[in-house]
């Protein structure tokens, strides 16, 4: 029996999954119908056309976080301030109106500092589904691969503060367009080229802008190794991006990643002697939207809900 209905909206993608009370996935959507290609009115009738798919009652709660969110989502929900309480991300969810559903987006989170201003919606909700396993460390930093990567620190339950890097944004830029995407193959992956990239960018991060024109230069004075240079960039970026944590912490950092971004950051952190824990996404998002879920509607915490 459905309980409820968690929805991770992203900036590319959709994915939908509908739940027991006890948080079993009954049966799933996914689309590429991300805020990216909506206009904030075809919102409401992608997400019932999901719904219908599934036969999902009227009655059943559907709670969102990600984009959907965002001004140029279906409904700009504020921000809440950073430092927060995970867990105090349900109660800064605003509800949509649509069709006699109780239908909730849940707030992302801003970080008000002039010097490293930030913000992330849907990062926070698998956050928080990474503090609903057994035994949550009381301290933690996480990586959060993408578009757009996040770092954040966890402690006892709290978002401390984060960062955010533009490595998965500047990858396509650059492999899109302008000089360097004339030669760059991104669908050939090369190790060895990959690690070089990486290595060169721990060793001298402040000279990235440099080891980027040193691409075009490569390619044109050995044309034989040009197709190497889209695995170069992508190990130049994220080697960056590891650059900026300064020191490497102790404890594992929680990589929350999966398919091939995970396979890449796990080579980058073995490489960077970074100690990790793997941690897949899609269920962090599932717990995330769940525990928050239960927080909105207390009956969904009841293994009999009626619905």
């Amino acid at each position: 029996m459905i309980a409820c209905v968690a929805v991770d909206w992203g900036t590319s993608s959709f994915r939908l999954w509908a739940l027991s009370a006890a948080g079993e996935v009954l049966a799933e959507r996914r689309s590429a119908e991300g805020m990216g290609r909506l206009a904030p009115e075809d919102f409401a009738p992608v997400l019932e056309a999901h719904l219908a798919a599934l036969s999902v009652l009227r009655e059943v709660p559907v709670l969102i976080c990600g984009m959907a969110g965002a001004a140029a989502g279906w409904r700009n929900v504020p921000y809440l301030p950073a430092p927060c309480l995970l867990t105090s991300i349900a109660g800064g969810a605003v509800q949509v109106g649509q069709g006699g559903r109780d239908i909730r987006i849940l707030p992302g989170v801003a970080q008000h500092d002039v010097r490293r201003p930030d913000v992330m919606r849907g990062e926070e909700t698998l956050l928080l589904g990474l503090l609903q396993g057994d035994h949550p460390p009381a301290a933690r930093l996480c990586c959060l691969p993408g578009t757009h990567s996040k770092w954040a620190r966890i402690e006892h339950g709290c978002l401390t503060g984060f960062s955010t890097y533009m490595t998965g944004e500047l990858f396509a830029r650059l492999t899109e367009g302008g000089t360097l995407a004339g030669f760059m193959q991104a669908g050939i992956f090369v190790p060895e080229a990959f690690e070089a990239g990486l290595r060169a960018a721990l060793e001298e991060p402040a000279a990235l802008t440099r080891a980027l024109f040193g691409l075009r230069a490569g390619a044109l004075l050995a044309p034989d190794r040009a197709p190497e240079a889209a695995s170069r960039l992508s190990g130049l970026l994220i080697g960056q991006e590891i650059a900026g944590l300064g020191t490497t912490p102790k404890a594992p950092v929680a990589l929350v990643a999966s398919g091939l971004m995970a396979e890449r950051y796990q080579r980058a952190f073995a490489i960077a002697g970074l100690p990790y824990r793997l941690c897949d996404a899609d269920p962090l998002a599932r717990a995330g939207l769940l525990a928050a879920a239960r927080a909105i509607w207390p009956a969904l915490s009841r293994p009999r809900m009626a619905v």
